[in-house]
């Protein structure tokens, strides 16, 4: 768990507002969703039912209605206007189900689904012990989880430039790959896998990739952030801070940190009970 923890009202509304700006904004996080469910390509997994968790605006949804044609797909959001984009993923006679919910107290039966997959979600949870203890209850026996998140050292350009003006946090905390895998085995997931890259974006000044990141919802959250708005001293102050990473061709970076990883639930009887979980028929 994350030493400062995330205002989720907070990010249900960022999410809610960015609900008609995020596709066009966001060209990162489709390329990374596009990474992720490639790598489903190479698995040898035909689920019965899968889920898709921060299913956003859907686009791995509509990979799975298209990957797996016979198969039932749950797309579920925290955000109302992000689960509404996703329900209208496939066609007439082909579209996912669709739940408003929170990862952090997941209310899918319990060994109901055999893949869940998520894209970016992980890093907006206050307590990766829970979430993946809840995945691990709704996955059925020899069911997989493969997974996409932020690590700490995303947008190290704007957490050193902010801390050049004041020593309030400006951008998220995430959690690192150790912490992730020590997480899936305390959870009772088997063969945890994880690797990392990253992928540095640029931007034409830092309004711009400011405003970027505010149309995706990836605005900050945490609880003890400033609240209200930031005075034009301060922000022209980050703006200066910010020139020390412009490139010699006058654009100025912004670094993700990505850390995919799979685990697997054993074929064996599964009797771990975790607390915060709320498993409900659908």
């Amino acid at each position: 768990m994350l030493d400062n923890q995330l205002d989720k009202n907070s990010v249900r509304r960022h999410f809610e507002r960015a609900a008609n700006s995020y596709d066009a904004a966001a060209i990162l996080q489709k390329e990374i969703a596009r990474r992720l469910a490639s790598r489903l390509d190479y698995i040898k997994l035909t689920p019965q039912r899968a889920l898709d968790v921060g299913s956003g605006t859907g686009f791995i949804t509509t990979d799975l209605l298209n990957r797996y044609p016979k198969s039932s797909i749950i797309s579920l959001d925290l955000a109302l206007n992000m689960a509404r984009k996703s329900s209208q993923c496939g066609r007439w006679l082909r579209r996912p189900q669709v739940v408003c919910a929170d990862a952090e107290h997941l209310p899918i039966k319990a060994e109901s689904v055999d893949l869940i997959i998520s894209s970016l979600m992980l890093q907006w949870s206050n307590d990766l012990d829970n979430v993946f203890g809840g995945f691990h209850a709704a996955l059925a026996p020899g069911g997989l989880l493969l997974f996409a998140s932020f690590g700490p050292d995303t947008l190290m350009e704007v957490r050193e430039s902010w801390a050049k003006v004041d020593d309030l946090p400006h951008a998220s905390e995430f959690a690192d790959m150790h912490d992730i895998g020590d997480s899936l085995l305390q959870a009772g997931f088997i063969d945890p896998v994880t690797d990392m890259e990253v992928i540095t974006m640029t931007y034409a000044s830092v309004r711009q990739l400011m405003r970027d990141i505010k149309q995706i919802g990836a605005s900050n959250s945490m609880a003890n952030r400033q609240k209200g708005l930031m005075g034009k001293q301060k922000l022209s102050a980050f703006e200066q801070a910010y020139e020390q990473f412009k490139t010699t061709d006058g654009l100025y970076p912004a670094s993700w940190e990505i850390i995919y990883g799979h685990a697997w639930v054993g074929e064996g009887v599964k009797t771990k009970d975790f607390k915060g979980i709320s498993i409900h028929t659908m």
